[in-house]
């Protein structure tokens, strides 16, 4: 979008063309971030566009925190996620292992943090992809192994209207968890995910 002085708006728009428009915001982005136009294509995606959407932010925090593998099985809730997720995998950026189940992603984050001492992480839509990481979230509890487990939800407008794939996974998870989240503002995402990782990797697991 192009912002105007209130005096200049309507002389400025009956003279500009619409290549011009697109030009001026075109070099106006390449100001801001302070780079030669050849150089704005190397740079990761979020920083060609001019804001970040909650599943660019979850994912560069993730890449922000080491995450280079992640466990997963994708459904409604969680798919605006996992088009950003494999975008970030075809740049080879982190890596994702497709489970034939959310169970199965969450003991594979289990085991991946036994392995390597960092945390494991899985991802799965709500409902029952949420409940189906019940089991490996305990496992991995009660034998003080870092993980964190990542679910998408319901619309805000929809929570606790009993909807379609809705289900209360942090009350559940509760006696199970370090800790647990639920992100209903965007603007709370990437310190939530820091303070996660922040606590799943000090103290007991």
């Amino acid at each position: 979008l192009l912002s105007f002085k209130p005096e200049a708006q309507n002389k400025a728009l009956r003279k500009a063309s619409v290549s011009s428009i697109l030009r001026d915001e075109k070099r106006a982005a390449e100001d801001e971030i302070h780079v030669k136009p050849a150089e704005i294509q190397r740079l990761p995606r979020f920083m060609q566009e001019k804001q970040m959407t909650g599943a660019q932010i979850l994912m560069e925090c993730l890449t922000e925190q080491g995450v280079d593998t992640i466990f997963g099985y994708p459904g409604g809730t969680i798919l605006n996620v996992y088009d950003e997720l494999y975008n970030y995998e075809s740049e080879g950026r982190v890596k994702h292992i497709l489970t034939a189940h959310e169970q199965g992603a969450s003991h594979a984050a289990d085991g991946y943090a036994r392995a390597t001492g960092r945390p494991g992480v899985c991802l799965a839509t709500s409902g029952p992809g949420a409940t189906n990481l019940v089991t490996g979230i305990a496992t991995a509890f009660l034998d003080s192994v870092p993980m964190i487990a990542l679910t998408g939800n319901v619309a805000n407008t929809v929570i606790g209207t009993d909807g379609f794939q809705e289900i209360d996974i942090t009350g559940i998870t509760l006696p199970i968890t370090k800790h647990n989240y639920f992100v209903s503002s965007i603007e709370d995402l990437a310190d939530t995910i820091r303070e996660a990782f922040k606590l799943a990797a000090s103290g007991r697991p």
